[in-house]
Order: structure tokens, then sequence, then C-alpha cells
């Protein structure tokens, strides 16, 4: 072989190399400058725009994040979350939180209802003695006030629990199984929920509250009376129970993800009405239903549709009864059946009812006692309506 051969092969190499680089260097130069869009940015940007687009995330200070929104929500509203102590045949303990700057405090009527001494602790460390203003059995609320400097009183601030949003977060600082200041979250897991209220009906049973705020957010013993707030560090709530088929080994119920929460909306017209000594009255229908009906139900009853509220019983005497109202009188059946004959409400002064909380909510807020409300009721499959004058729960 020539010695010049590999010189001339190793050229020639170089040679084919560089046209290589040129032409692929003039492709990727016209496809890019010759196509309208790179394919790959368009495919990234269509399928970017086919995202949902979340609003903004609301913030308590320019651009903080979520964990320091929860610490500063936290710095700012324990100081105004109290533990509260009872003492007495029954003691107990549960939370509270600071109303206003003249020494009021919110919490659960049950938490309190039995003592004979309150004690309140604040976490600077005080603790004083508080005595009880008032009590709303049907909300379970209860008002006490203490006597402190003013530098222990941190009043929260009270937010609209009607603009709160299922799957919005929320706080709640309490003192569970006694631990003090326990700060938790979740998230609002549904509204207008109903409970049996503290108050018995003098026709057996207990009345029922209605607008009740459902929550994830842990919730144990020690933080009923406890404040729920919203990333504004606003009071929506005032936690009040849990469900759950639990107990722990003291025979406590244990934190299944489901809590409640008295509305803030609630507190403020009850809380009010209780400082100045006074007891808020709530409008009285007489009459007892079921939450929600089963398809089944609806069916074997012979109802026309599958929302409204139906009449199980009306108690005698009632507004309900003195209107005309009626209960379900035929026997069934089955005694674990619902039995049928009751009027079915649709709609309460032309507003649509869903259910019993529907019920609730609108007699709860636009009602007193003394004024009147037509329902619009199936009876027999036909429509009617039937005015009743509200009365008072007693």
């Amino acid at each position: 072989m020539d010695k010049r051969t590999p010189w001339i092969l190793a050229l020639l190499a170089v040679g084919l190399l560089g046209m290589g680089t040129v032409i692929c260097g003039f492709t990727y130069w016209a496809y890019h400058a010759l196509s309208p869009v790179n394919t790959t940015e368009q495919s990234t940007a269509s399928s970017v725009a086919e995202l949902p687009t979340l609003p903004a995330f609301p913030t308590l200070e320019g651009d903080a994040d979520l964990s320091q929104r929860l610490v500063q929500i936290y710095q700012t509203a324990s100081p105004g979350v109290v533990a509260i102590l009872t003492y007495g045949e029954e003691g107990g303990q549960g939370s509270g939180f600071v109303y206003n700057d003249q020494g009021y405090i919110v919490t659960n009527y049950h938490v309190v209802a039995k003592a004979e001494k309150i004690e309140v602790d604040f976490v600077s460390g005080l603790k004083v003695w508080a005595q009880m203003i008032g009590k709303d059995l049907d909300s379970d609320l209860a008002v006490i006030k203490v006597d402190v400097p003013p530098e222990h009183l941190h009043p929260l601030p009270l937010g609209d629990s009607d603009a709160l949003q299922v799957g919005e977060m929320v706080v709640a600082i309490g003192n569970p199984f006694g631990l003090r200041s326990t700060m938790t979250c979740g998230i609002v897991s549904a509204k207008g929920r109903t409970l049996e209220s503290e108050r018995a009906s003098r026709v057996g049973g207990y009345f029922s509250t209605g607008d009740i705020i459902q929550t994830d957010a842990p919730i144990n013993p020690g933080n009923s009376g406890g404040p729920l707030l919203n990333l504004r560090g606003q009071v929506v709530g005032v936690n009040r129970a849990i469900r759950t088929s639990g107990m722990t080994v003291f025979g406590e119920p244990v934190n299944s993800g489901i809590g409640f929460a008295v509305p803030s909306n609630i507190v403020q017209r009850v809380v009010p009405v209780l400082i100045q000594g006074q007891a808020y009255t709530y409008p009285y229908i007489g009459i007892s239903s079921v939450d929600q009906l089963s398809l089944e139900d609806i069916e074997r009853l012979g109802l026309p549709q599958t929302t409204g509220v139906y009449i199980v019983s009306v108690a005698p005497g009632s507004p309900a009864d003195k209107a005309g109202l009626r209960g379900a009188t035929r026997e069934g059946q089955n005694p674990h059946e619902l039995p049928p004959g009751g009027d079915l409400i649709i709609a309460a002064d032309g507003h649509p009812i869903r259910d019993f909380g529907d019920l609730m909510y609108y007699l709860m807020y636009n009602k007193q006692p003394g004024d009147r409300v037509t329902f619009t009721v199936i009876r027999d499959g036909q429509r009617r309506d039937i005015t009743v004058v509200l009365g008072r729960r007693q």
C-alpha cells in the first residue's frame, strides 16, 4: 500500500463528516425556519391549554406559601384560643375562643352544661375562673366571661360561613385530650348537615339544628368549643362533635375524619343575644322527618319525586297540626319501614326544598316565631299550599 493512502483516507473521512454536519445543520435550520411551529412546542402548548387553570391562591401576606400561611394563622389565632376545664359532679375539658375585648368567650354548651366551676387557661399561662353568661341548647353554644388584663385578650374575627366552599381548607385549634394549643387542618367536607340539638322536645326526642359544617380536620375530645378557621384566620365555625365507631381505652370517641362545626353565621346571630342576657328563639313547626329518603322508600311510598321532606309525624297541638299538615298515620306492613300517608314538603315560600337540611336552613335564616311560611306539599299525588304560623321551640 502506498504510504500516502492512510492520509488520503483520513482526509476523505473528515470531508464526509464535515459534509454530513453541514447537511444536518441545514436540515435543522430549514425545519425550524420553514415550519410555522415546532412540533414538540406545539404539542406541549396544546396539552397545557387543555388543562383547567386553578384560580390564584389567596394570600395573607405577599406570596407566602401554604406552610408559612399556616404558621401565621397559628401565631395569630392561638393566643385567642383557650382551654376550658370544668369542675363538679361531671368534670371535663374543652376549648373556647375570645369573642371580644370585654372578656366574653364562646364555647359549646355541652362543655360547660354541668359545670359548678369553670376554669379558663390562656396560652400565656394565665389561669382564671369564668362565669356563665348565657347558653343556647339548640345551637350548642354558650358564652362565658373572664376578668383579665387586656393584654391576655386576643379576639378572633368571625368570617362568613355561607361563603365557605366544599374543598376549602380549614384549620382547627383546640385542646384535644388536654394537649394544649393543638392545631390540625383539613377541608370542608360538606355543608348543610343536621344534628340533634341539646334541647329535648316535649313530645319525645330532640330538636334538630341545621346548616352544620362537616370537616375532615382532625377533631377529638377536648376540641369541642374551639374555633374552625379559614385561611384568612377568620372563625367560620365552632367545633362541636365527631362521628366515629371507635373508642380509646378510656372510652372516648376516636376521630374518624368526620367532624361537625356550628357555622359562624349562627354564632353571629346567637352570641350577641346571649351576652344581653336573653334567650335566642328558633321557629317551631312541629314535624318529624328523616334526613334522606332512599329510592326504595320513595317507590314504596308512591312519591312522585325524589326530593323533598317527608313528614313522618306531626306533634299534637303544634303549628303544623293546627295548619293541617299531615304525617304518616297509617301503619306500614313492616315496622322498620316508613309508613305511608305523610305529606311531602317540596317548597317553602316558593323556595325549592330538597331535604330536611334545606328546610332547617331556610327557617333558621329567614323566619322568626310568629312568622308565616307557605309550604307546597304533595298529598295523595296532588300539590297544595298550606300556610303555617310558626311557633317557638320550648
